[in-house]
């Protein structure tokens, strides 16, 4: 059975930090996609970056773009995402989600309805 959890979560001041992690059990993380979704209060949840099953492929939202990152550590099945200078419109909970391979296509965004597994979430509070 696959299994996505997420950590690394927090309340963090403006300017600061956090990686989130998402780590699979049941399948091997590296065949697939594996996304990170965001969900404010009273807000769809939206796609925010995603990584192809061979890390070929990774793509940032705008709002993200130039002070994230994510990448796949093989060795441990997991899949992070590394935010930096954080803004409190960052607040939300965080999930990754995972779906089949090469699903992570340049310049497009992640939708949540192509992905089947999903993590609990956890969240991100940014604030002074």
């Amino acid at each position: 059975q696959l299994q996505l959890v997420e950590s690394g979560g927090g309340l963090v001041q403006p300017g600061g930090s956090l990686r989130l992690s998402c780590t699979a059990s049941g399948f091997a993380a590296g065949s697939y996609t594996v996304a990170w979704f965001r969900q404010a209060p009273g807000k769809e949840r939206e796609g925010v970056s995603c990584i192809s099953s061979n890390s070929g492929t990774t793509v940032l939202s705008d709002s993200l773009k130039g002070r994230s990152a994510i990448y796949r550590d093989t060795a441990k099945n997991t899949v992070y995402l590394q935010m930096n200078d954080l803004k409190p419109e960052d607040t939300a909970i965080y999930y990754c989600a995972a779906t089949g391979p090469f699903r992570c296509l340049p310049s497009t965004l992640p939708s949540p309805s192509e992905f089947s597994s999903w993590g609990q979430g956890t969240q991100v509070t940014v604030s002074s």
